[in-house]
């Protein structure tokens, strides 16, 4: 019988298994512009919710470059690193961040991520950085950084059609080692919310529920969680 294993998400983030659809094909070709050696394109800017494939990119840019390169995260910075993280950063062949909506609102950390792009962007450098909305509207950041992201690439993605779902399912279980049987993701598709963090919320906690009570994933198990009755609906 087949069991929910407890074993380690293992994403594997590549430009060739990225989940592509019709809301996000346009991010994976300006991706992959960022990273062409003979390319122009050297600033790139993606937003959209949580579990969309921002991050996805932003690793699959991280592979493509290597070279020591990594992806930051704004959960990383703190007045009290700021200096040592802009010496780190700023000696890699890339900027890569993620989460710009979780910067720290306050003038040094605003300071040195304007100064982080512009020592990469002087340099004819890539850059690349995600958000959960638009630049416009990433109020914690400086106003001159948030004009010149305007500047270079930007693309929304969007996962929230059916098709794109259920591709999104089926990632989320490989990269849980896990067999989800096809009739439970059709049914997952009729009754969970349609934007992306509900249906990886919703993927981890039946995941859980088949680890914790040693049962294999089936319709019955998703019913009991996901009906009403199961979630106080």
């Amino acid at each position: 019988m087949q069991q929910a294993l407890d074993l380690p998400v293992i994403p594997r983030y590549s430009f060739e298994n990225f989940v592509c659809c019709d809301g996000n094909a346009t991010a994976l070709a300006f991706a992959r512009q960022l990273t062409d050696p003979n390319g122009h394109e050297k600033l790139l800017v993606l937003y959209g919710p949580t579990g969309c494939g921002k991050s996805h990119l932003l690793h699959a840019i991280q592979q493509t470059i290597g070279c020591g390169s990594r992806v930051a995260s704004c959960k990383e910075f703190t007045d009290g690193n700021s200096i040592t993280l802009f010496e780190e950063l700023s000696g890699l062949p890339a900027l890569l961040v993620d989460d710009l909506q979780l910067l720290t609102d306050t003038p040094v950390l605003r300071q040195m991520l304007w100064e982080l792009f512009n020592h990469f962007h002087s340099a004819g450098l890539p850059v690349a950085l995600a958000a959960n909305r638009a630049p416009r509207e990433l109020t914690n950041l400086d106003d001159h950084l948030i004009s010149r992201l305007l500047w270079g690439l930007v693309a929304q993605l969007d996962v929230s059609d059916d098709s794109s779902r259920r591709m999104l399912i089926a990632k989320l279980a490989a990269d849980r080692q896990v067999l989800l049987p096809d009739d439970v993701a059709a049914w997952l598709l009729t009754v969970l919310p349609r934007d992306v963090g509900a249906l990886v919320s919703a993927c981890n906690r039946l995941y859980r529920a088949a680890l914790e009570q040693q049962r294999k994933i089936s319709l019955r198990l998703a019913r009991e969680l996901f009906t009403p009755s199961a979630t106080g609906g």
